[in-house]
Order: structure tokens, then C-alpha cells, then sequence
């Protein structure tokens, strides 16, 4: 009798093991995913608005009658806006940027014709750049140098410079920049006797911007 048990738990053990054997295998789970993280870049439109401190460093009109006229030292509220665009290439970043801009820098003279001589004229003065800029990235630090044509109300000239811009998020930046401006004023009406002379408007500006990044990177 107890042969007879045995062999049955034993039978019945087989058979068990045969049934678990032909159940499916449990599918293991999907691993999780994984989104990546947008690597920013500094490609893109962009405006903003900007201010700053000009102070200029030669201003003087000569004139060969009434020698020198005007002050080298004034100096006083610069700020406007920008906008630009800039493309990224592994590291190095250029771009195209133009502003316009007031400048409070100071007094400037006109001729006198009815009493020959020179007089102030205390309008306040505005000029605009357009620039190209070329600079490296360090993920969102832009350090760049600028550089182009300059241009106010009745002067052309050129401006270099170079700055440092941080991306705070992907689509706001700020930025510290310094600019050297030279303008030559028209020589054909300083007055009946600067034939030989010029006006030759020298100034530095140090100012702070804010831009927009159109786009998400």
C-alpha cells in the first residue's frame, strides 16, 4: 500500500511539472525610455533692447579761421534696440546684428553765418551700426568680437568691438558689450571757411542688452 502512494505523489509530481513546463513564458517589461536632452544652440533670429554709457573721445572741429571748436570730453546715456541672426558651427558662432540708437554724448557746434563764428547746439544726437560678429560658444556663454559700418544723421563711418553673451534660458540672453565709433561728418557745410577742415566724431560705448531667441534651441 505505502508503494502505492509513493508512486502516485511521484506520478502526480511529473505530471505537474510537465504542465508548467507548456505554460508561456512571461514577457519581461519594456525598458523605460529615455528622452534626450536638447542641446542649445545659438542659431536663430533675435531682438532686444539695450543700454549703456558713451563718452566721446574726440569731437573738435577744425576750422582754418577759428581753429578748434568743440568739446573731447562729453559724454552720457546711450541705448536702443537690435535685432540679428546668428549660425552655429560646432563651436564657432557668426552672425549679422544692427541697432539703432540714442546718444546723449554732449553739445555740438554749427556755424553762425549772420555773426561769424560758432554756436552750441544742444540737440541730442542718435547713430546706428550694422555689424557683422564672429565669437566661440561654451554651451550657453557666447564670448565674440563685432565689427562693420556706422552711420548717424550726417556722418558715415565704422565701429569695432567685442562682448561676452550668457542664454539664461533658450530663448532669453543677456549681454555685456563695448563698441569703438568713428564717424566723418559732412565737410561740405561746417562753414564758409573749414574748406580745409573737417569734423571727425571719435566716441567709446559700454552697454548692457537683453535679447529674444526666437525658436526653442
Amino acid at each position: 500500500m505505502k508503494k502505492i502512494l509513493l508512486a502516485s505523489v511521484a506520478l502526480l509530481g511529473f505530471a505537474g511539472a510537465a504542465s508548467a513546463a507548456d505554460l508561456p513564458l512571461r514577457a519581461a517589461p519594456p525598458a523605460p525610455i529615455i528622452a534626450a536632452v536638447p542641446v542649445f544652440t545659438w542659431t536663430g533670429f533675435y531682438a532686444g533692447v539695450n543700454a549703456g554709457y558713451g563718452w566721446m573721445t574726440d569731437d573738435r572741429l577744425y576750422d582754418p579761421v577759428f581753429g578748434f571748436t568743440g568739446d573731447s570730453n562729453d559724454g552720457g546715456f546711450v541705448g536702443g534696440g537690435q535685432i540679428g541672426y546668428n549660425y552655429q558651427i560646432g563651436s564657432f558662432v557668426v552672425g549679422l546684428e544692427t541697432d539703432i540708437q540714442y546718444a546723449d554724448l554732449g553739445t555740438r557746434y554749427r556755424f553762425n553765418a549772420a555773426i561769424p563764428g560758432y554756436e552750441e547746439d544742444d540737440s541730442s544726437d542718435w547713430f546706428g551700426t550694422v555689424r557683422a560678429r564672429a565669437g566661440v560658444a561654451f554651451d550657453r556663454a557666447l564670448i565674440y568680437a563685432t565689427g562693420g559700418f556706422a552711420y548717424a544723421d550726417d556722418a558715415n563711418g565704422w565701429t569695432v568691438g567685442g562682448g561676452l553673451e550668457y542664454a539664461f534660458t533658450n530663448n532669453l540672453t543677456a549681454k555685456v558689450e563695448g563698441l569703438y565709433v568713428n564717424l566723418d561728418r559732412d565737410r561740405d557745410f561746417l562753414s564758409p571757411t573749414a574748406t580745409g577742415g573737417g569734423n571727425n566724431t571719435e566716441f567709446g560705448v559700454v552697454r548692457a542688452g537683453l535679447n529674444f531667441k526666437f525658436g526653442s534651441y
